[in-house]
């Protein structure tokens, strides 16, 4: 018997943390590795690492510091654990000087409309490419208007959607809400509304998790 309804993870993951792209990556690895990848419907919702962030930006080894009272060195040693495990999964972190941390506002609010469409887990990874591998402003509309433009979404459409207001009410309810449901740090990971998952876990984890569930529904389709 096959499944009628695709089962849904939720992730709430921000487009400049890091620990979000490795923690989707091995998720992403389990999928191909278990050929489920179609079992399973995948729904990014917005969490923002750094709410009041300037447009401007601050430089993210220093900024970083400070947030977590670490020192530049402390940060420099974890990026380059990051980019290790980034390596690992084919992606390609390129930390560099004068990186900025970056307001990601309207970032969500094109990942939002773009479900609409289909390409939300597309627009997703092209964010995170464009941020830590290609060392593009992703709070900049223009780079935002190219990069929904290279994934055939209609760039006037979707730039439209940062000044609609109602648009942007969405991702702040949405933020609320998950700050509700006690989620305070990313990724945040929820297997069909019934096993919520913090931080990036191992690809053996995943595999183990996806398939626990896909039992579960096989197991009620034959009730």
């Amino acid at each position: 018997m096959t499944l009628t309804h695709k089962i849904k993870i939720y992730i709430i993951s921000d487009v400049v943390c890091p620990w979000c792209l490795i923690g989707y990556k091995r998720l992403e690895h389990a999928m191909k590795e278990l050929g489920v990848e179609d079992k399973f419907e995948l729904v990014w919702n917005p969490f923002e690492l750094n709410p009041t962030m300037s447009l401007e930006g601050e430089d993210a080894v220093s900024y970083l510091a400070h947030k977590y009272t670490m020192s530049v060195e402390q940060v420099k040693s974890t990026q380059a654990t990051i980019t290790k495990n980034g390596a690992e999964l084919g992606f390609a972190f390129h930390y560099y000087d004068g990186m900025k941390t970056v307001n990601t506002r309207n970032a969500h609010i094109l990942l939002d409309f773009a479900k609409e469409f289909g390409k939300q887990t597309e627009l997703k990874m092209k964010l995170f490419s464009a941020h830590f591998s290609e060392k593009k402003d992703i709070s900049n509309r223009h780079t935002l208007g190219e990069i929904v433009q290279n994934i055939g979404l209609d760039k006037d459409v979707f730039l439209a959607k940062l000044d609609d207001e109602s648009a942007r009410e969405k991702v702040q309810e949405a933020e609320e809400y998950w700050r509700k449901q006690n989620i305070s740090a990313v990724p945040t990971m929820i297997f069909n509304n019934e096993l919520i998952m913090n931080g990036a876990y191992p690809v053996e984890t995943y595999k183990k998790v996806l398939t626990e569930l896909l039992e579960k529904r096989l197991k009620k389709s034959y009730m």
